[in-house]
């Protein structure tokens, strides 16, 4: 399991990469001058890309120092956002909704299913770091719960079948192939 947090220093200075500069330029060129640091989120989200799905101290610092503004409150930011990570995570990073909608429709045999399958908690990566699992708060798809979310995609109306062959199919494969659960709904 990783356990290294981004308070650590032993990551080196942070550098955006000249693709993810060029991405800032234009994310910045749609806040009135004066105004950058309003641009915190997306080019939080282009530093996490950039390093693997978290977030370590360096590279908030120098989100916090190109936007200039102080280094706290970027630390706001990134500590209050679940989208945000401040220890690495999984190539596959699996978010659990555990809200009511979920809840009632199964999401506690979900998250045991991939408890059981990854052999983790909510909270932990697996020693090979494929794959990282977290419980999280509304989804935003509650019409289609039981909802997880993997990465960038969600995969809604899950069931403990389904989630065992898209837990199969990301151990194999970068993309689960779609699933039919059994009530026809679809994932």
């Amino acid at each position: 399991m990783h356990t290294k947090e981004a308070t650590s220093s032993s990551q080196g200075p942070f550098v955006f990469t000249s693709e993810n500069q060029k991405a800032i330029e234009g994310i910045l060129q749609k806040y009135p001058v004066g105004r950058q640091a309003s641009a915190i989120l997306p080019v939080l989200d282009l530093a996490q890309r950039q390093c693997g799905g978290w977030l370590p101290r360096s590279a908030i610092e120098a989100v916090a120092t190109l936007l200039k503004m102080p280094f706290i409150r970027a630390w706001e930011v990134a500590t209050f956002y679940t989208m945000f990570h401040l220890t690495p995570v999984g190539r596959h990073h699996i978010q659990l909704c555990r809200t009511t909608p979920c809840w009632l429709r199964g999401s506690a045999e979900i998250q045991a299913v991939c408890e059981s399958h990854l052999g983790i908690k909510s909270g932990e990566v697996t020693p090979d770091g494929k794959f990282s699992l977290q419980e999280v708060e509304c989804l935003g798809a509650c019409v289609h719960a039981p909802v997880v979310q993997i990465n960038d995609d969600y995969v809604e109306d899950v069931t403990p079948e389904s989630m065992k062959r898209v837990l199969q199919d990301l151990a194999t494969s970068t993309k689960p192939k779609a699933t039919q659960p059994e009530d026809g709904k679809g994932t």
